[in-house]
């Protein structure tokens, strides 16, 4: 072997490998909570709170994609549209979504540079607008059930469906709302720019609301279609597309629980992806709530991730080192985990507050 080959083949050997990656999904309540009125403020603080999370992540050594929610953002998108419809013509709800992503994806940047600063951490952040494909012949173009937006008087639903071509359903008494289909992802367009910015060490912001939905029409144009993509969903599939090695879920609540809000409730605590694939079968995880979550993570597993985190926010950090929260293994065999972190205090018995960046 010449000289110039070996040293090739050293150089190639002996190169470092990238750190494991990470992809986190938040809520869009967690960034607009229930029963606030969500002033720029409140939405502040609240990103100041989610940033605790990605510190905890980078402080491994971790590279960061950050994928959230936009549910009741993209609702108070869709309220400003029917208030200022006598004087400007009202937002597709494609271009709702993509001017969602702009706003949450800035109060987010801005709180996690500044966590990642105060952590002492270099680390740059990229915001990203993410168009995501999904198929004209989903099912729910044909049944949307998703509901959107504000409610409406029997009058106005009926001149919005006649004028617009809105499908609007009555909503137990408190008027007509709009109802959208949740496709289901099929690819992620731009996915290398996420991953270069990642391979750059960039904490990522990508897929907000799931991201814009878009087709491919007959003769091969793209558009927007009105619907709105579950963001887990679409956190598993850039999970699974950049070889991410976790995938965390966050939720108001600490733990996935069997019987949950009965009597016998229980937090699953480290399970294999197939007692939660029969659990899930078994109806324990409704559609409004863990159900769609549930579905993501076993999506990721069975494309090849190896462990999912369900959580709550605060508890995080504690989950991260294995003491609290759910761990979904892609095998049932337990895997090394380490009960410490570097970011633990050494005082026994302490525990950080992964929330304390409120100024």
């Amino acid at each position: 072997m010449c000289y110039p080959c070996a040293t090739m083949t050293a150089d190639a050997t002996d190169a470092p490998r990238p750190s494991r990656l990470a992809v986190l999904a938040i809520g869009g309540n967690a960034l607009l909570p229930r029963g606030e009125p969500g002033t720029a403020q409140q939405e502040r603080r609240a990103a100041r709170k989610l940033a605790a999370s990605v510190v905890a992540l980078a402080r491994e050594g971790t590279r960061v994609l950050v994928v959230h929610g936009n549910g009741p953002q993209v609702g108070r998108e869709l309220v400003r549209n029917e208030e200022a419809s006598t004087k400007l013509p009202p937002q597709p709800l494609d271009v709702c979504v993509a001017a969602t992503q702009g706003t949450m994806g800035y109060l987010l940047s801005v709180a996690i540079r500044n966590a990642l600063r105060s952590a002492g951490m270099k680390r740059e952040v990229s915001a990203l607008l993410t168009e995501v494909l999904v198929s004209p012949a989903d099912v729910g173009f044909d049944e949307p059930t998703k509901p959107v937006g504000p409610f409406h008087t029997t009058w106005r639903a009926r001149e919005l469906a006649r004028t617009r071509n809105l499908r609007l359903v009555e909503d137990a008494g408190r008027g007509w709302r709009q109802v959208v289909a949740s496709p289901r992802p099929v690819d992620i367009l731009g996915l290398e720019a996420v991953e270069a910015l990642l391979a750059l060490d960039h904490v990522v912001i990508a897929g907000g609301g799931g991201g814009v939905p878009v087709a491919v029409d007959a003769k091969g144009a793209m558009r927007g279609l009105e619907g709105v993509i579950d963001k887990d969903r679409t956190a598993a599939l850039m999970a699974n597309h950049l070889g991410a090695d976790l995938l965390v879920i966050l939720t108001p609540v600490d733990n996935v629980y069997l019987n949950f809000g009965q009597t016998d409730q229980r937090a699953l605590e480290r399970v294999g992806r197939d007692e939660v694939r029969q659990q899930l079968e078994a109806d324990q995880f409704p559609d409004g709530s863990m159900g769609p979550k549930i579905e993501a993570a076993l999506d990721f597993l069975d494309d090849g991730g190896s462990t999912v985190i369900i959580t709550s926010a605060q508890r995080l950090v504690a989950a991260l080192a294995d003491r609290a929260g759910t761990r979904i293994l892609r095998d049932d065999e337990p895997t090394s985990v380490r009960r410490q972190l570097a970011l633990f205090p050494t005082d026994e018995g302490e525990e950080p507050d992964d929330t304390d960046f409120e100024d």
